[in-house]
């Protein structure tokens, strides 16, 4: 797949390198060196090629991690496998940054190691892989402990080891969404889409088998022997139209394609359970209304509505409403009936910070923008009116139905586990133009 890897610093220094292939030589680093980090106009794109060669990096902070390869490759699998790696090593030493780095060469080359073999991708599982390369120096392992590690990276189940135990059952389930969207200044939806995805940790003993059901619209329409979709929701039974989704590698697929159940043995600890993207029947949480208008050369005037659009009882959090002002912006008097609003200057937007706020309420802004006069012809674009939030439940209208639990060997009953389940909606790129 790839013929090596390399790690940069921010001067082009190479901290980590591996090459796996025999094509890929030592002036593969200096041509990335040179064409990217120290290249005259900034690389926008992830992706480069120089002399028949792809680079493909992904930056953190001051770091470039680079993948090369002289292979036609799927990119989206590179960058999917840097991004693990990536992962990987920030829960082994916590911040990436080239001092880091530097403390822990020989865990990144052990890792890389084990993670890849001849450039294949073999094991980025951040839990099997600590069960062997550890941290605390070198210890002489039992007989037990080594059976354990080789049927751990060879057996079926490698993601979970045997004679795991806890004192009480528990099981975290977090459904985070975010909310993406490009509203018109008339109200009208332009684009809406939903990524979400299941975050599960889970302190359960044995190795216990999990049934997890959502009211998917195909699961909903097996049980509601064939009910549409408005008849579903007159019943009480919403659903969710699930584009696409993708699960961690614990659930059985076979399951899922024909029962349409996700049934699986959860790894030990935090960990992600599905992804998944809708574009169907989205509940938007909040309402931009703007109004801009223009008073001569020198003055703008600007309102802002902002309405809840969920159950009055839930609350709205960490709303922040960034409303862009032209460049030759020279004052701003802001008037707002609820929160704080503060024109920034560096920024060219007015920002308006709201704690919280309750479901089917409204509120404005009002501002009264002074202009300095410039010989430029040119109309200003009107930047779109962009909003972060956090809010107490799942605006796409997905529902966890049911989690089950079997544990034959232990003999505990589903009932005993204690399970807890939280919803959280937050803004990808929501956007309203103005």
């Amino acid at each position: 797949m790839i013929g090596g890897l390399f790690i940069y610093n921010h001067k082009g220094e190479v901290l980590i390198s591996r090459v796996y292939r025999d094509d890929i030589g030592r002036n593969a680093v200096d041509a990335f060196r040179v064409n990217v980090i120290h290249a005259r106009q900034q690389v926008r794109s992830p992706v480069t090629n120089i002399a028949r060669t792809s680079f493909f990096h992904v930056k953190r902070s001051n770091i470039w991690v680079a993948a090369v390869t002289k292979q036609n490759v799927n990119a989206a699998m590179v960058f999917e496998f840097l991004l693990k790696i990536i992962d990987c090593m920030q829960s082994y030493f916590g911040k990436i940054s080239e001092e880091n780095v530097k403390n822990n060469f020989v865990l990144i080359y052990e890792l890389l190691d084990e993670i890849l073999d001849f450039g294949y991708p073999q094991n980025t599982d951040t839990g099997v892989l600590k069960t062997f390369i550890t941290q605390q120096g070198i210890k002489s392992q039992t007989k037990e402990e080594q059976a354990q590690i080789t049927s751990q990276v060879t057996g079926q189940i490698g993601w979970r080891r045997e004679g795991i135990k806890y004192r009480r059952n528990e099981l975290f389930l977090d459904v985070l969404e975010f909310v993406n969207l490009l509203m018109s200044p008339q109200g009208q939806v332009l684009s809406a889409h939903v990524a979400g995805k299941v975050i599960m940790k889970s302190f359960l003993s044995g190795m216990p088998e999990c049934k997890f059901g959502i009211n998917d619209k195909i699961v909903m329409d097996n049980k509601g022997k064939g009910l549409n979709t408005e008849e579903q929701v007159r019943s009480g039974k919403p659903v969710v139209v699930i584009d696409d989704c993708q699960f961690h590698q614990c659930v059985k697929l076979s399951k899922f394609e024909t029962e349409h159940s996700i049934s699986f043995i959860p790894p030990d600890g935090e960990f992600e359970l599905m992804k998944y993207r809708t574009t169907k029947d989205i509940s938007l949480p909040f309402r931009v209304i703007p109004l801009v208008r223009e008073v001569g050369r020198t003055r703008m005037e600007v309102k802002v509505v902002l309405k809840s659009n969920f159950k009055p009882s839930l609350l709205g959090q960490k709303i922040e409403v960034r409303i862009p002002t032209p460049l030759n912006t020279s004052g701003v008097q802001l008037i707002c009936m609820k929160g704080k609003a503060k024109y920034k200057a560096s920024e060219n937007a007015i920002v308006w910070k709201i704690k919280r706020m309750a479901g089917m309420k409204e509120t404005q802004l009002s501002a009264e923008i002074e202009l300095l006069e410039t010989d430029t012809k040119k109309k200003w674009t009107r930047p779109p009116i962009s909003m972060n939030f956090e809010v107490p439940f799942a605006p796409s209208g997905f529902k966890v139905r049911y989690l089950k639990v079997f544990e034959p060997k232990l003999n505990y009953s589903d009932h005993e586990v204690i399970k807890w389940v939280r919803y959280i909606g937050r803004s990808g790129l929501y956007e309203t133009r103005c």
